[in-house]
C-alpha cells in the first residue's frame, strides 16, 4: 500500500535555524523536497564524504585478522618497535585517534600505494623498452656526451639503415632482423625517430622495482593490520553522511524576504505521511515553527513510501537492489509481484537438487541471523527455494540426471502431466507450454481486474473490460492453436478443445473483436465519449497494434518453459560430459566439474531470474496495471548516527 502524503513547509527564525535543523531530525519523518542547494559547509562535507568512501572501498579486499596470542603479539610489537617504517603507522596509537585521523590515513596510504604502483608500471614499460639494447650504463653516455656535442639513439629497420647519410657518425649497437640499432653523433638522420634516452640502466631498474616492491609489501602489511578498525570507519562514514545531510537540509532552506535581518526567517519543504503528520504539528507548537500542510500538486515529485504486512515485504530485497519504486499516483502490486516472482523463480530454476541447496543456505543465514534479527533476504531465499523443490519434484528433476538413473520413489512423486518420469517429452513439453499461457492469464487478469476496480465509477471501466476481453479472447485462440495439436493426448481439456475447436475459435475472435471495440470507445475517456474516439482514431495505428501486443505479452511467459529448458540442458550437458570420469582414473577431474559446472549453471540461473522473472513482473505484467516504476523513494530527514 502507498501511504497518501501532505507537503508541508515549515518556517523558523534565523537565530534557531541550526536547532530546529536538529530537532526535526529527530523527528524524522519529513522527507526534503529534491533541490540542489550549496554551501561552503556543504562542500566540506561532500569533502569529507569521497574520502572516507575512498577508505571504505581501499579496505575492502582486507579481511579483519584473527586476535594474536600474547607471545605472538608481544613478538609482533617488538618487531614494529624495530622496524622505523612503521612509526608514523602504528596501530597501538590509532586505538585513541580519532575517526578523522584513520580516514586521513587510508587515503594518504591509498595514495602512496597508488603512486608506487604507477611507477612500477612506469619502470616495467621502460625496461621491456630498453631491453633489446642490452646492459648499459647511463654514466658511460654523460662521458660519451662531454665529448660530443650531441647524442642520439636510434631504432632503424634495415632498409632506414641503409638510406642514412653517409657522412653520419655513429656507433652500432646491435643489429637484428627487427632493427639496427645506433649511437649517432653530432645531429640527427633527417626524417627518422629519436629513440628517447632512458633514465636508468636495465639493473638499476630492477633495483628500483625491488625497492618498490618492498615498499607495496610494507604499505600491504599496514593496510592488513588497519583491517581491524572497520566498524571504527563504518561508524565515520555514519557521521560524515549525517553531516552531509544536515548541511543538505540547511543549504536548501531558503529566506524570506522583505524581513530586516535580524528578525530574518526562513522555510524548508518537503513532504509527510499523512499518519505521521500529528508529530510535526507537535513539534511545530513547542518549538515555535509555523507549519503549513496540503496536499501535493500535480507537479510535485511526491516520494512514495510503501506499507505492506510482513508476507509481501519479503519483496522489498529486490526492489531495492534493482532500486525500483512505483510512482506515488501509481498502484502497488508488491503482493502480486513477490506471489508470481516466486512461481517464475521455482520454474526457471526448476531443480529440485538446486532448490535443497539454496534451501541450506537460507535455512543456515537463518539460524546464524536469529539472535540479531533475521535479515528479509534469508526469509525471502526460504520461499524462492521451497518453491523450486516443489517444481523439481513436480517435474521429477534432480541436478539434470537422466529420467532412468533416478529413484523409483522420485518418479513416484513427480506430476504426471509436466513429468517425464510419467509421459512422452513431447506431451510434457506442449503442457509446460500451455501451464505458462494460463499462468499469463491469471497474472494479466489480475491486472485488468484491478483496473476495473479503480475505475469502476468512471466510463473508462469498460476500456478495462475491453482489454480483458482482448486478454480472454488472445489466450482462447493461442490456447486452440496449441492444444490442437494431436500430440497432446495427456491435457485434460484436450477432447473437448479437439470436439469444439470451431466454436472456442469462434468465441475467442468474438471476446477479441468486442474488447477491440470497447477499447476504441472508451480507453482515451476523460470525460467526453466523442473524445475519446477522436483520440482514438488520431492513433489508429497504436491502437489496431494493442492487439498484437496483447498476443506478444501472453507468449512472452513461454520463456519460463524455454529458460528452464535450457538451465535443464546445461545441467545434462554437465553430467554427461563428467560421467565417464567418475569410472575412471580421472574422477577427481570429474567431481570438479561437475562442482564447477553446477555452480556456474547456478550462477546462469540466478542471472536468468533476474532477467525473465523480474522482467515479466516489471514489463508485461506492469504494463498492463498501467505502472511505470517512475517514483522515488521516501528517505526522511532523519539522525543516522550511532551514539
Amino acid at each position: 500500500m502507498i501511504l497518501p502524503m501532505q507537503k508541508v513547509a515549515i518556517l523558523v527564525r534565523d537565530k534557531v535555524q541550526n536547532e530546529a535543523l536538529e530537532k526535526l531530525r529527530e523527528i524524522g519523518v519529513i522527507h526534503l523536497e529534491k533541490r540542489d542547494p550549496s554551501s561552503d559547509s556543504l562542500a566540506k562535507a561532500l569533502e569529507s564524504k569521497a574520502k572516507a568512501d575512498s577508505a571504505i572501498a581501499m579496505m575492502q579486499p582486507y579481511k579483519p585478522a584473527k586476535q594474536k596470542s600474547a607471545p605472538e603479539a608481544a613478538v609482533r610489537q617488538g618487531r614494529r618497535s624495530s622496524d622505523h617504517r612503521l612509526e608514523p603507522y602504528s596501530l597501538d596509537a590509532l586505538d585513541a585517534a580519532s575517526r578523522p585521523m584513520l580516514v586521513d590515513l587510508l587515503v594518504k596510504l591509498g595514495k602512496e600505494r597508488k603512486a608506487l604502483q604507477d611507477r612500477d608500471i612506469f619502470l616495467g614499460r621502460e625496461r621491456s623498452r630498453i631491453e633489446p639494447w642490452g646492459e648499459w650504463d647511463p654514466e658511460a653516455l654523460k662521458e660519451l656526451s662531454a665529448s660530443w656535442k650531441h647524442i642520439y639513439l636510434y631504432e632503424l629497420t634495415s632498409e632506414a639503415f641503409a638510406a642514412i647519410p653517409e657522412d653520419t657518425k655513429y656507433f652500432k649497437m646491435d643489429s637484428t632482423k627487427a632493427a639496427v640499432r645506433l649511437v649517432v653523433l653530432e645531429k640527427e638522420i633527417p626524417g627518422a625517430a629519436v629513440f628517447p634516452v632512458p633514465e636508468k640502466s636495465i639493473s638499476g631498474i630492477d633495483s628500483e622495482r625491488a625497492d618498490i616492491k618492498a615498499k607495496l609489501e610494507d604499505l600491504e602489511e599496514k593496510l592488513q593490520g588497519l583491517s581491524n578498525r572497520g566498524a571504527v570507519l563504518k561508524n565515520e562514514v555514519v557521521q560524515i553522511q549525517s553531516e552531509v545531510d544536515f548541511q543538505t537540509a540547511k543549504a536548501a532552506m531558503e529566506k524570506v524576504g522583505g524581513v530586516p535581518d535580524e528578525l530574518g526567517f526562513s522555510y524548508l519543504t518537503g513532504f509527510v505521511p499523512k499518519e505521521d503528520l500529528g508529530r510535526l504539528k507537535r513539534a511545530s507548537a513547542e518549538y515555535g515553527w509555523a507549519l503549513l500542510a496540503d496536499e501535493p500538486g500535480a507537479e510535485d515529485m511526491v516520494p512514495t513510501k510503501l506499507k505492506n504486512n510482513k508476507f509481501a515485504s519479503l519483496l522489498y530485497p529486490i526492489t531495492d537492489f534493482l532500486e525500483m519504486v512505483p510512482g506515488y499516483r501509481e498502484v502497488d502490486i508488491s503482493i502480486w509481484f513477490l506471489i508470481f516472482f516466486v512461481i517464475f523463480f521455482g520454474m526457471i530454476f526448476g531443480d529440485a537438487a538446486y532448490g535443497l541447496m539454496l534451501l541450506g543456505v537460507a535455512i543456515g543465514g537463518i539460524i546464524k541471523t536469529a539472535k540479531k534479527g533475521v535479515p528479509a533476504g534469508f526469509k525471502l531465499l526460504l520461499l524462492l527455494s521451497i518453491s523450486n523443490i516443489i517444481w523439481g519434484v513436480a517435474t521429477c528433476t534432480w541436478f539434470g540426471v537422466d529420467i532412468q538413473y533416478l529413484p523409483q520413489f522420485l518418479k513416484d512423486i513427480s506430476f504426471s502431466l509436466i513429468s517425464e518420469a510419467k509421459s512422452p517429452e513431447a506431451t510434457v513439453s506442449q503442457n509446460l507450454q500451455i501451464f505458462c499461457f494460463s499462468l499469463a492469464l491469471i497474472q494479466l487478469t489480475i491486472a485488468h481486474v484491478g483496473g476495473i476496480g479503480r475505475n469502476i465509477k468512471s466510463l473508462k471501466v469498460f476500456a478495462e473490460i475491453g482489454s480483458l476481453a482482448m486478454l480472454w479472447g488472445m489466450y482462447v485462440l493461442i490456447l486452440w492453436l496449441v492444444v490442437s495439436n494431436p500430440l497432446v493426448r495427456e491435457f485434460p481439456f484436450h477432447p473437448a478443445l479437439i470436439a469444439y475447436g470451431d466454436v472456442i475459435f469462434r468465441a475467442g475472435l468474438y471476446l477479441l473483436a468486442g474488447g477491440f471495440a470497447l477499447n476504441f470507445v472508451f480507453a482515451n475517456y476523460e470525460g467526453s465519449v466523442l473524445k475519446s474516439i477522436l483520440s482514438s482514431v488520431k492513433n489508429i495505428i497504436t491502437v489496431v497494434l494493442g492487439i498484437t501486443n496483447v498476443f506478444s505479452d501472453i507468449m512472452s511467459y513461454i520463456r519460463l518453459w524455454a529458460v528452464g529448458l535450457a538451465g535443464a540442458s546445461i545441467a545434462a550437458t554437465i553430467n554427461t560430459m563428467a560421467g565417464p570420469m567418475l569410472g575412471s582414473f580421472l574422477v577427481f577431474a570429474g567431481v570438479i566439474l561437475l562442482v564447477a559446472g553446477h555452480g556456474l549453471n547456478l550462477v546462469l540461473n540466478v542471472l536468468s531470474v533476474l532477467v525473465h522473472g523480474v522482467r515479466l513482473n516489471t514489463l508485461e505484467f506492469s504494463g498492463h496495471v498501467g505502472l511505470t516504476w517512475s517514483g522515488t523513494a521516501y528517505k526522511p530527514f532523519s539522525q543516522t548516527v550511532k551514539k
